[in-house]
């Protein structure tokens, strides 16, 4: 099996036409308005963003333990045709994104599905996995308040117990699911997967892997408990002493990309002109509502929508289904597309990608709209 040579971060960064766009969008904001890079940190969610990293390295530690290309084996041997595997992943991906949110089920996913390139009859479509992997993890995180971001913050402001906000929320993730289902099963062939030659495996580094996977409730429950920026801390220090190249290895573009994202959208949103069309909308109408959040999510990603909504409507659940829907469309919907879209190495994904999420988008929107306001 030919293993295709690691980029470096540096390297990513420079070819990573979206982290050129949002550079040029914040000197363009900053031309407009630069009294206000003083306070360009306050806009950075940094325990977002410490959070991010920490998932970021473990998960390196995990991949470069070498353990997901022996699981990536046996999965290829379990599962009959492409079809099966890719349900497969949809379903372990929206199930972890229910659990332990989005980002997180796709930074544990898409390194395993990356490591299915092993010798079969045939190539994989990796790329098109882990873009319906991106739509699952939006699709199954939908269900819970601790699913994604724009959920944990509509539940603080329904003050509803947890099960009553999944019940609220049960139409929306059956109505991205199923139709889910039925595409990937038609997306991906019947074709047996068939290895042509068992291929001989690094040995596994268990110390690295148990490592990683050891840390990971330490931080998460670190995370919830608002000490993501010392858990990181702790963690950068337990890998420089014993595994400095998994440090190395770290996509740390993508901690800037996000740091851009979150300057810029938020200077979006502060901009007068936004909070004026926003404003003469006419939220009060359910209708305009539903649309106003899919429309707004496609513009500044369903996070900053959700925040932004909250500030002109107290209706949480028809928000929460308004920036669910609109995680999908256009990539910046969602930031869990541009994780897992970074993470394919392939220019060509950001195409595809839409090629599939603006159908989803306009069919699943379609009979979310239907259930809200006809059915």
């Amino acid at each position: 099996m030919n293993h295709p040579s690691p980029v470096s971060p540096l390297q990513a960064l420079r070819k990573d036409w979206f982290f050129w766009t949002l550079l040029l969008l914040l000197v363009g904001l900053t031309a407009v308005a630069p009294a206000k890079v003083s306070g360009y940190p306050a806009l950075v969610d940094w325990p977002t963003i410490a959070t991010l990293a920490g998932l970021l390295v473990l998960t390196k530690g995990v991949e470069l333990s070498g353990y997901l290309h022996h699981l990536g084996e046996r999965l290829l041997v379990l599962m009959p045709t492409e079809r099966a595997l890719a349900l497969f992943l949809v379903l372990a991906t929206a199930l972890l994104s229910m659990l332990l949110t989005n980002d997180v089920a796709l930074f544990v996913v898409v390194p395993l599905t990356v490591s299915l390139r092993i010798a079969v009859a045939a190539p994989l479509p990796i790329t098109r996995l882990i873009i319906f992997e991106a739509l699952a993890a939006n699709a199954g995180s939908a269900l819970t308040p601790i699913g994604n971001p724009q959920n944990l913050f509509l539940w603080q402001q329904s003050q509803l117990p947890f099960h009553s906000f999944v019940v609220a929320l049960l139409p929306l993730f059956l109505l991205l699911m199923v139709p889910l289902l039925v595409l990937s099963a038609a997306a991906f062939s019947s074709r047996a997967l068939q290895i042509h030659q068992l291929v001989a495996l690094p040995p596994v580094r268990r110390h690295l892997l148990w490592l990683s996977l050891a840390l990971y409730l330490p931080f998460l429950i670190l995370t919830e408990l608002h000490h993501a920026p010392a858990a990181l801390l702790v963690l950068l220090a337990i890998f420089l002493l014993g595994f400095r190249k998994v440090l190395a290895r770290v996509d740390w573009g993508l901690i800037l990309v996000f740091v851009l994202m979150f300057i810029d959208l938020r200077l979006l949103a502060q901009l007068d002109l936004v909070r004026d069309v926003i404003g003469n909308i006419g939220l009060a109408q359910p209708q305009r509502l539903y649309l106003a959040g899919i429309a707004a999510s496609q513009l500044i990603s369903n996070v900053p929508a959700a925040i932004l909504l909250a500030e002109y409507t107290r209706d949480w659940r028809l928000t929460a289904y308004a920036v669910n829907v609109g995680g999908f469309g256009f990539m910046l919907g969602s930031l869990a597309n541009i994780i897992a879209l970074r993470m394919t190495h392939q220019r060509s994904a950001w195409l595809v990608f839409h090629l599939y999420s603006l159908p989803f988008l306009l069919v699943t929107g379609g009979l979310v709209y239907l259930w809200l306001f006809v059915w």
